[in-house]
């Protein structure tokens, strides 16, 4: 599997550290060239300095093909851009955004973004700590929305228009 992440952070670290030790090709992006040293003196993926809201760095990174798409980063905003970005323009098959408030997690998954809500979890964690009843989305939050936008869809009709006839000029502006 060949997968990018973007965020080098405790998590993105973590998972593209697990990632790549199971052999999988790994490329982890951010912005700051410190947030490398979360990883392991051994990491056997690639760590590349760059912004992962822009597309060119996202190609010279290789999302180009990529099997995983994981946007880690602090910012919602930021990660739904990237994410949109990978499924959208490079056709990535599993994209992930993390997203810390939780309306906008539910809100962005029912636009059809797949989404981890680390607020969520950590909310059903407790409870379930506690023995109370755990119901809702746990883990990555699928999308519930709108059809994936690479999958065939048909082309919407053209409007109807009467035959035999022009349509009328509009209006001079101050005239109705």
């Amino acid at each position: 599997m060949k997968a990018l992440i973007v965020g080098c952070g405790r998590v993105g670290a973590g998972l593209a550290d697990r990632l790549a030790r199971a052999g999988h090709d790994v490329t982890i992006l951010d912005t700051s060239t410190r947030a490398f040293e979360r990883l392991p003196a051994d990491f056997a993926g690639k760590a590349i300095r760059g912004n992962g809201i822009d597309e060119d760095v996202l190609r010279r990174a290789g999302l180009a093909g990529a099997d995983l798409f994981a946007a880690l980063t602090e910012g919602d905003n930021r990660n739904v851009l990237m994410a949109q970005l990978a499924r959208e323009t490079f056709a990535v098959p599993r994209v992930v955004a993390k997203v810390n408030d939780p309306v906008r997690a539910e809100a962005y998954a029912a636009l059809g973004l797949a989404t981890l809500c680390r607020t969520t979890i950590l909310e059903d964690a407790i409870l379930e700590y506690l023995g109370e009843p755990v119901d809702g989305v746990r883990g990555v939050q699928p999308p519930t929305g709108h059809d994936h936008p690479l999958e065939a869809r048909p082309a919407p009709a053209p409007p109807a228009v009467a035959t035999g006839t022009r349509p009328e000029p509009a209006a001079p502006p101050g005239e109705a």
